[in-house]
């Protein structure tokens, strides 16, 4: 982190020198996703909310990660992740 580092305070006399250690926190769900149903052909989407505002988020299915394509649109807005999949059809659940 940007702020950790040893910081010193100086009174012309004497110094003294303290060690900032920043603990990184989790990026937990503060809402999981939720199973959706779509027609063929239609539009799907799948979102959650995370505990950290803009962290980056991998999208995947059956453990392989989603590309952004045509198909497949990924969305990050502040602590809400979205996955946007077009023209569903049935082998792709």
């Amino acid at each position: 982190a940007q702020d950790a580092g040893d910081y010193t305070c100086d009174s012309g006399d004497q110094q003294t020198t303290a060690s900032l250690q920043v603990k990184v926190l989790p990026v937990l769900f503060n809402k999981e996703l939720k199973n959706v149903e779509a027609e063929e052909g239609g539009t799907a989407v799948l979102h959650c909310e995370i505990s950290k505002p803009d962290a980056p988020v991998e999208w995947r299915k059956g453990g392989v990660v989603i590309q952004p394509s045509d198909k497949y649109e990924m969305k990050l807005k502040g602590s809400i992740a979205e996955l946007i999949i077009r023209g569903v059809e049935p082998d792709d659940c």
